[in-house]
């Protein structure tokens, strides 16, 4: 039996920061919302299914250092998109792992781009082929496994 992802629960500091940037920026639906003090959430979509929950439960900032999520990564649909989100990201001044979309490794057709939301998560949108002639940042590894 293989299982797939349903969706991906984060906890935030800061729900509207949060909202605002995978919404604004990312460009997730906003399906429903928790807006009690005490209880604030919100789902997050494609317009049709759940992908993603933000949960405004955090007291600290994302800690690579802890074991539980190492990075979420998104798929893109070609490699102009995920360029074109490259650009959305530079605009609201997210801090990125790599300059630029980098293969997953050296000679790679894979790769994407690496960054971290308002909470320092780490996270990549990426294509299966379409980066074969960008650059691998790290020979002895892939490039997602230690930004």
């Amino acid at each position: 039996m293989t299982l797939g992802t349903s969706h991906i629960g984060l906890n935030v500091t800061d729900l509207d920061r949060s909202l605002g940037f995978y919404r604004d920026v990312l460009g997730f639906v906003l399906l429903g919302e928790g807006k009690e003090e005490d209880r604030r959430y919100a789902f997050l979509g494609d317009g049709e299914r759940l992908v993603l929950t933000l949960w405004q439960q955090a007291q600290g900032p994302y800690d690579s250092g802890r074991a539980g999520l190492h990075h979420l990564a998104l798929e893109a649909d070609s490699i102009e998109q995920v360029r074109e989100y490259e650009a959305a990201l530079r605009r609201y001044g997210a801090d990125f792992a790599y300059e630029g979309v980098v293969a997953h490794a050296e000679g790679a057709a894979s790769g994407g781009i690496f960054f971290h939301d308002p909470d320092g998560t780490r996270l990549e949108i990426s294509v299966p082929s379409g980066a074969q002639d960008a650059p691998a940042p790290t020979e002895a590894a892939p490039t997602c496994g230690f930004f």
